[in-house]
């Protein structure tokens, strides 16, 4: 029997992201087309055009870039690490490899990129350059950490916690503008199964990138939801879980529009009361459903790991 269209999209995108798994294990290791396309059982050729077509990036553009922005996550959040711990660390044969191929994304030294404010090289902030917006100055950018600061405190319960392990199943997307398609098909696979029954079903979502050294279109997202018993995936769902592991929880009911200001906020306590980001990724958990809140508000919680 013939293979559908969608089928077949179906599998490209099983294999597909078992290759985003597999990389994301391994910046350090070998990641050439010939190892990466063996993951996904196709051949070299078949690989690099189907990986092209679902990341609009070649298998070398893809891992270059996670290797420089996961190498940026560090200059931020670990201040320790040297940038020839760095550079081996996510697979350059040499500090100036690392540092050239840093400062094409960047337009600066690695070692600059750490003196710096982080905000600075945002790529949304680039983007505002970009369009002749001027970046607040010293005065003004200190009376919006203040302002948020006071805003963290009134509209956040913020907690430091073990949490347990957390099984989950997931549609996995690239750019944020593909995130509300992810939820329908995981929502749609979930509904016959019947785990969007009951009061306990939880929505998540899962970042694989930071929107703070990533392009929004560019940023992977895991679509999911919280299992609270075993189940079988098929499609484009697919399983995994979360370590048990120590997270900053920030409690929130907010608006839609307030999530990147709640995260930016989070943060920001995080690195006031000393806490270090563990390499591993932050996640939201839903609790409602806000089209179904009076005032349209959204109960979250925010999970940042730390060490």
């Amino acid at each position: 029997m013939a293979i559908s269209e969608n089928e077949l999209h179906i599998d490209y995108q099983k294999r597909i992201n078992k290759v985003f798994h597999f990389i994301s294990e391994n910046l350090d290791g070998d990641l050439s087309l010939e190892t990466v396309s063996k993951v996904a059982s196709f051949s070299p050729f078949h690989f690099h055009r189907i990986f092209k077509t679902i990341t609009g990036e070649t298998l070398n553009e893809y891992v270059t870039r996670l290797r420089i922005e996961k190498a940026a996550s560090v200059l931020i959040h670990r201040k320790h690490m040297s940038i020839t711990e760095l550079s081996q660390q996510y697979g350059f044969s040499d500090n100036s490899s690392f540092t050239r191929t840093f400062k094409k994304f960047y337009g600066v030294s690695p070692s600059a990129f750490r003196e710096e404010h982080p905000h600075t090289f945002s790529k949304i902030r680039q983007l505002k350059s970009k369009n002749g917006q001027a970046y607040p100055d010293h005065e003004k950018y200190i009376c919006i950490i203040d302002n948020l600061k006071k805003w963290i405190a009134m509209n956040a319960k913020i907690e430091v916690r073990t949490t347990p392990k957390l099984n989950l199943a997931y549609v996995s997307c690239i750019g944020s503008q593909n995130l509300e398609t992810a939820f329908s098909k995981l929502i749609k696979w979930a509904t016959p199964k019947g785990l969007m029954q009951g009061e306990n079903v939880k929505l998540a979502t899962v970042y694989h990138d930071s929107f703070k050294i990533t392009a929004p279109e560019k940023v992977r997202m895991s679509a999911s939801i919280v299992l609270n018993e075993p189940t079988e995936a098929n499609g484009e769902v697919g399983l995994t879980s979360i370590a048990e592991g120590k997270y900053i929880v920030g409690s929130f009911e907010i608006g839609v529009d307030a999530f990147e200001k709640s995260w930016t906020g989070l943060f920001l306590w995080m690195n006031e009361n000393g806490y270090k980001k563990a390499d591993k990724n932050p996640f939201e958990i839903y609790h409602n459903d806000f089209r179904e809140h009076p005032g349209g508000k959204c109960i979250v919680d925010f999970y940042i790991p730390v060490e």
